[in-house]
């Protein structure tokens, strides 16, 4: 049988496409230095976070997994509507864990921003916020968003920490725009 054993290897691998590819072998130094190379790119321009609290809820829950990416606002301004991770701009300057904060982008700078009767007033206009846990119960007086920054709301606004409490957020806090999320498997 032994002498049957280089016949039905050659032939069994013969008619495989990928033995003329080279497959499988080990990828050398130019694979090595394109994954740091990528190892690089995604330490720069993306980052895991963690959901901490409810405030992002029913969008976001406690315990989710975001991706967020860097690059974009280097190029252009954050949009009504992005889910934005930013620096607290009540704390300290230092990018801690803890200091990272998930809102949603309502308003622009020279946009006025009110909230009243559970509706939030966007120059004036009243926003279809289909994505709320529910209507705010409290109410604000209209704010004018100054120059350079935005003004960011949590999706369970009545639990939520944000710009109704410490006002408009300066745009060099921003750290990213959240690209997609992960929900945390529900344990019954």
């Amino acid at each position: 049988m032994s002498f049957l054993r280089p016949f039905l290897f050659y032939s069994s691998l013969r008619w495989m496409i990928f033995h003329s590819w080279g497959f499988p072998r080990w990828p050398g130094f130019d694979g090595f230095l394109r994954f740091i190379v990528l190892l690089i790119l995604w330490s720069m321009l993306l980052e895991i976070h963690s959901i901490p609290s409810s405030s992002m809820y029913p969008t976001l829950r406690v315990g989710d997994r975001i991706l967020v990416e860097k690059a974009s606002y280097f190029i252009r301004n954050p949009s009504i509507n992005d889910i934005i991770t930013f620096q607290d701009p009540t704390q300290q300057s230092g990018c801690r864990e803890e200091n990272i904060v998930v809102k949603r982008v309502v308003a622009k700078a020279g946009d006025t921003v009110e909230v009243f009767q559970g509706c939030l007033y966007v120059n004036g206009i009243a926003q279809d916020e289909s994505f709320l846990r529910e209507r705010p119960t409290y109410t604000t007086k209209s704010t004018q968003i100054p120059e350079g920054h935005i003004y960011v709301l949590g999706d369970n606004r009545n639990n939520s920490y944000d710009s109704h409490i410490w006002g408009p957020l300066p745009i060099k806090n921003i750290i990213g725009r959240c690209l997609c999320s992960c929900h945390k498997p529900t344990s019954k």
